[in-house]
């Protein structure tokens, strides 16, 4: 017997409820974003019920026919998004997600206790570049770089005197809260000046590359790792792109090194977006993206909030919140009771615990995808100071968000 979702009345109320929290509330968290109806009609989709363990052809179960063309499809539409020689690397999108995805390369290209080096997690890096916490760091040995301590950007004679130092095998260059541009091709000089590999998780700024207003890591690293749902506004997935002579290494590791059949119904809805990313629309909006963020860190600025860096270059701004006399803590709580959803976040030497942090970490990809722009971004900031400086106006500002957000509905 078969039923609808609305049978299950427990589950469809929680979808309905969650429905309206994100229809009424201002998402500025960084990795989120909304995926288009045709992305999320692929994820339900019939492949869903299929089963492939292995690559493309080369399959342990029989059915495969569409399974083969469609993961070889996206393979291809990987390679037409980001790379312009593509005979040059080799393309896996079986990952389930970002974390496993770095993992499998790290497995793939080392030994267990090799060393890594990484940005350290309070700097912006990411728990599976190497974090102590993470299974990263127990497998390997970690060191680490840091942001300068003046300007709170990547300082680059630094890292290379480290990585002569250290001798790593692999120097990881990919951030979760670094609201500047990156230099992919100083970080390979850097690599081969040590003779490590080059890994660049662009997992939150794949959209932006794609959209051409971030620079590219190709042809520069030799691995490239990218979750499939931050700017990109695909399915939660993984994509990894390697160095041809390096995809037996990696590739293995994927499958069946560390997980068995992939989820081609992701692998479905990552095809979809990628397609999307490859118009011209894609591109105006990975530009507002930006252009947002920046609109968004000026007026933030004028209320005399502390950004680290002193602004933003992409999606995301980082807020060191201590001139306003509360934690990353207590300012996500009381953004959120007035509907504006972001994450507490450590800073760069931050004095207190990654529990109660010193920051706040917004992004614009969300609401830009709402259709919402520069003079949105004004209200936001608006909205953002009022809340903290005067906590009793927070039903007021409560009312006005959800106005503003029946204007912007989600795709």
């Amino acid at each position: 017997m078969f039923f609808s979702i609305k049978n299950d009345h427990q589950i469809y109320n929680l979808i309905k409820k969650e429905e309206e929290r994100q229809k009424n509330t201002l998402n500025l968290i960084a990795s989120e974003n909304y995926p288009s109806k045709a992305v999320r009609e692929a994820l339900s989709s019939i492949f869903v019920a299929k089963y492939s363990e292995g690559r493309p052809y080369k399959r342990y179960y029989g059915g495969m026919e569409n399974i083969d063309k469609l993961e070889t499809l996206v393979e291809e539409r990987v390679k037409k998004v980001f790379l312009k020689k593509s005979k040059e690397y080799a393309v896996n999108v079986q990952a389930c997600s970002g974390s496993p995805a770095n993992y499998v390369v790290l497995r793939g290209l080392l030994n267990p206790g090799d060393k890594i080096l990484s940005l350290v997690l309070n700097h912006g890096g990411h728990l599976s570049h190497g974090s102590p916490v993470s299974i990263s760091g127990k497998d390997f040995k970690v060191v680490s770089y840091f942001l300068n301590k003046k300007t709170n950007l990547l300082d680059y004679k630094e890292i290379e005197k480290i990585a002569l130092k250290e001798k790593p095998k692999i120097i990881i260059c990919g951030f979760s809260a670094y609201p500047r541009k990156v230099d992919f091709k100083k970080f390979k000089e850097i690599a081969d000046k040590s003779g490590a590999y080059l890994l660049a998780d662009i997992a939150h700024i794949a959209g932006l590359v794609a959209g051409g207003v971030h620079s590219s890591p190709f042809p520069y690293a030799d691995v490239v790792t990218t979750t499939t749902h931050k700017t990109l506004r695909g399915p939660r997935g993984a994509i990894i792109v390697c160095r041809e002579e390096l995809k037996d290494k990696i590739f293995s590791k994927v499958f069946p090194g560390l997980q068995g059949g992939p989820h081609n119904h992701t692998i479905c809805a990552i095809g979809v977006a990628l397609k999307e990313a490859l118009s011209p629309s894609f591109k105006k909006y990975a530009k507002q993206v930006v252009n947002n963020a920046k609109v968004l860190a000026q007026e933030l600025k004028k209320y005399d909030f502390e950004l680290i860096s002193g602004g933003t270059d992409n999606h995301l701004i980082l807020i060191d919140l201590s001139n306003k006399g509360i934690n990353g803590q207590e300012a996500q709580e009381m953004l959120e009771k007035a509907g504006i959803v972001a994450n507490k976040n450590s800073i760069p030497y931050d004095k207190n615990s990654y529990r109660k942090p010193s920051g706040i970490r917004l992004g614009t990809p969300a609401l830009t995808t709402r259709g919402m722009k520069e003079r949105e971004m004004k209200k936001v900031a608006y909205y953002i100071n009022e809340i903290i400086s005067n906590p009793k106006s927070r039903l007021i500002i409560k009312k006005e968000i959800e106005k503003l957000c029946q204007k912007f509905p989600l795709p």
